[in-house]
């Protein structure tokens, strides 16, 4: 038997909207994988310290306050300095296109904007542990 995806979904920063992660850590526990949410207002290195305690094997972060461009070129480097280079960093949120090709070329994962489908989130969630996890 297969373990179970583990999966961190996080807020940064001082944004207070946790709706759409609240939706999203819903679709991922109702597609079978284990979900951590850590609530609101985390700092990456809290986020990071949750994800090695947690063993998961990814981190979603939900960003709508414009910081993305600090947040999670912050993460990837904490990720690299732990070891973690195999947990997937992924996200979604207000995110211009040419910001998220930005952060891509860093080596964070999929960034999915407002009208993205949950189902759409749990196949690249499934997918990428599958062809990184196994």
């Amino acid at each position: 038997m297969s373990k179970k995806i583990r999966v961190l979904v996080a807020k940064v920063g001082l944004d207070g909207h946790d709706r759409g992660a609240k939706v999203v850590a819903a679709a991922l526990r109702d597609a079978g994988m284990e979900v951590i949410y850590t609530g609101l207002r985390k700092t990456p290195d809290l986020i990071v310290e949750a994800a090695i305690q947690e063993d998961v094997d990814a981190i979603g972060i939900s960003i709508l306050s414009g910081a993305h461009m600090t947040v999670f070129p912050k993460i990837i480097g904490l990720l690299k300095e732990k070891g973690l280079q195999d947990v997937l960093l992924f996200g979604g949120g207000i995110i211009p296109h040419q910001d998220i090709d930005e952060l891509k070329k860093l080596g964070v994962g999929q960034l999915f904007t407002p009208g993205a489908s949950t189902q759409e989130i749990v196949g690249y969630v499934k997918s990428w542990v599958e062809q990184h996890r196994n």
